[in-house]
């Protein structure tokens, strides 16, 4: 809704509700240089999608309450974490004074000179990124999403975490959201005592101590989160409680890699919204490309940042009549990752060891190397140098 402004960072946001005045605010809003209006809904459950998944800088809900409307408030914390700014028409004294107790921004009275509502929506926005590098939510959350079963999703997701583990030195969780029929327990060979499910219905606070207790250390240095045993408990994970786990894990690691299911529902929707990078896994069979493709479309749905989003080409060597320029121009993408197929693969997998670690001179580890690598912070190369060791003795 709004052009690029070069010098500096974009501010993203969503609204929701209604008062007086609103409509005006965000015509000007929109035309902003500074600010980028992903969408407006009067209705805070419409904008549930944009929300879950749109990497909001902050959230505007305007009321033409003098009170604060405590409950669509609690909607949309169910949906994100950004920063909340009130817009309010007329008086509303009380409001701000609920507003000094609960988890609000600001609050703006309407009408207000658009370059005030800018400063106050840019100051949430940078107030909320300035608290997540210093105030212990600084792991990255890698998902690694494919539409399509077989293409190999939880082994990308199980050798990212390897790497980031084992040779970057990296506190890693692996989180295998695939909560029906997840594998990442068995191809890393462990049987653990307790998985997701029994985290969310454990009673109290859910903080790093009580994580750690749940987790389970592989010999490659990662915990595992695994999928619950039986499929039926997936129900209890739910996205409020999805939510609060990744925003402990981000306090507790400095990598979450998380396993999803091929589906575009609840629990994957709550983690695209933290989510710093989503590694799309792709194969060069039709039937995947067109998903992959579909995907691709609900990710621009939700507002997903395309420079968060990272399509991997798996098996990328494989001779099946299909080329990565032809898998380019279908999915209208540029292919970020190759990784070529592998004997290695299956025979790693078949031991329960991540082929990053059973065969780490193999062409499959060499490339998914390369891959974690590129998604490690902006302090990759200096990364990249502590890894160099360990890759040469291994």
């Amino acid at each position: 809704m709004s052009g690029n402004t070069p010098d500096r960072e974009m501010t993203r946001l969503y609204v929701t509700g209604a008062c007086e005045g609103l409509p005006e605010l965000l015509e000007a809003l929109g035309r902003h240089p500074e600010l980028e209006v992903v969408g407006w809904s009067e209705r805070v459950v419409d904008g549930a999608g944009p929300l879950t998944g749109g990497h909001l800088d902050v959230v505007v809900h305007a009321t033409g309450s003098s009170e604060l409307p405590a409950e669509e408030l609690a909607t949309i914390r169910e949906y994100t974490a950004a920063p909340l700014v009130v817009v309010a028409a007329g008086e509303a004294s009380r409001l701000l004074e609920e507003a000094l107790a609960a988890d609000v921004a600001d609050v703006l009275l309407l009408p207000q000179l658009t370059e005030n509502v800018v400063f106050a929506l840019r100051k949430a926005g940078r107030s909320g990124r300035h608290m997540q590098r210093t105030t212990g939510t600084a792991g990255r959350v890698i998902t690694v999403f494919s539409p399509k079963g077989g293409t190999g999703k939880t082994v990308t997701a199980t050798n990212l975490a390897a790497c980031f583990a084992k040779f970057g030195r990296k506190r890693t969780l692996l989180l295998d959201l695939d909560l029906q029929f997840g594998d990442a327990a068995i191809m890393l060979s462990i049987e653990p005592e307790k998985t997701i499910h029994d985290l969310v219905v454990a009673p109290g606070e859910l903080d790093p101590e009580k994580l750690a207790g749940y987790t389970t250390r592989h010999a490659s240095g990662i915990d595992v989160l695994p999928a619950p045993v039986r499929p039926e408990d997936a129900e209890l994970v739910t996205e409020s409680k999805l939510s609060r786990l990744l925003e402990v894990a981000r306090e507790s690691y400095d990598v979450i890699v998380v396993d999803t299911s091929p589906f575009f529902h609840g629990p994957m929707l709550a983690t695209l919204d933290r989510t710093d990078t989503l590694v799309l896994v792709c194969g060069l069979e039709v039937p995947t490309i067109k998903n992959v493709r579909l995907s691709l479309q609900t990710l621009e749905l939700l507002s997903f940042p395309t420079n968060r989003l990272k399509v991997l080409l798996n098996r990328a060597n494989s001779n099946v009549g299909l080329k990565r320029t032809e898998v380019e121009a279908a999915l209208e993408v540029k292919i970020a990752f190759e990784v070529p197929s592998d004997r290695a693969v299956p025979v790693a997998v078949n031991r329960g060891i991540p082929a990053v670690v059973n065969d780490s001179q193999s062409d499959f580890a060499r490339a998914m190397r390369g891959v974690a690598d590129s998604l490690l912070p902006a302090d990759a190369n200096a990364a990249r140098r502590r890894w160099l060791p360990s890759l040469a003795r291994s």
